[in-house]
């Protein structure tokens, strides 16, 4: 490779390249001679998942959400974050993984919406409950504040910077209320596309992946397209 460089026969990202300290990422487009070595684009998507679709890349005996995409590439994408298995809504696929990082760092606080609906009617000491944080006391934590809208006396639009196990059945079992179902309509500021039928997908904007992305993950992604 040193020899290839030196006789000015590598490019990288477009631009000829001499340096042996070029980075060069898992998705840098790099030739030889004119001949492309490596040409791996990144790729994000949303999809509408429906109920009883496994959040996963490979199940034996369920249809998982990979199974619902017709790309060709679908083999290399991963999930960002995760639904239940009867919970419905917007979920991310992407292949780059500093970008699913980021999106699933605590610290972020990045806010999910959900709409739910529910057995028995909704009252307003739910909103203030839902603010406070409730205890689980099986992993001894309590959860940390959530904005609850009632939109009627059976459903509610719930936003959450967390995601425990089960954690919203969880907290409307509190007031012992089944959950009839999880609809998740935004993470951040990034909203699911209402013309999306269940199972269908498609690509992310630019602008869209923006709207989620880290300062940091933003710039890595400028740099490698430069």
């Amino acid at each position: 490779m040193r020899l290839l460089l030196a006789q000015g026969r590598v490019e990288i990202d477009g631009e000829r390249a001499s340096d042996v300290g070029h980075i060069i990422t898992a998705f840098s487009h790099v030739s030889v001679d004119g001949k492309i070595s490596q040409n791996r684009s990144r790729r994000y998507l949303m999809l509408n998942k429906p109920a009883g679709v496994v959040s996963a890349t490979v199940d034996t005996q369920h249809t998982t959400v990979i199974d619902l995409l017709t790309e060709d590439y679908r083999a290399e994408l991963h999930i960002v974050g995760r639904l239940d298995f009867n919970a419905t809504g917007l979920m991310l696929l992407t292949n780059d993984g500093q970008w699913s990082q980021s999106i699933s760092q605590p610290a972020r606080k990045l806010l999910k919406r959900y709409r739910v609906t529910v057995e028995n009617p909704l009252t307003p000491e739910y909103v203030s409950e839902f603010q406070r944080g409730m205890y689980f006391a099986y992993e001894d934590i309590t959860t940390r504040p959530a904005e609850l809208t009632i939109l009627s006396d059976y459903s509610a639009e719930v936003g959450l910077v967390e995601g425990r196990y089960h954690q919203l059945k969880r907290m409307f079992g509190h007031f012992d209320n089944k959950v009839l179902s999880i609809h998740r309509i935004a993470v951040g500021a990034l909203q699911l596309d209402q013309q999306l039928l269940a199972g269908q997908s498609r690509d992310l904007t630019v602008a869209e992946v923006g709207l989620i992305s880290s300062k940091k993950v933003i710039k890595s992604a400028v740099s490698a397209e430069i």
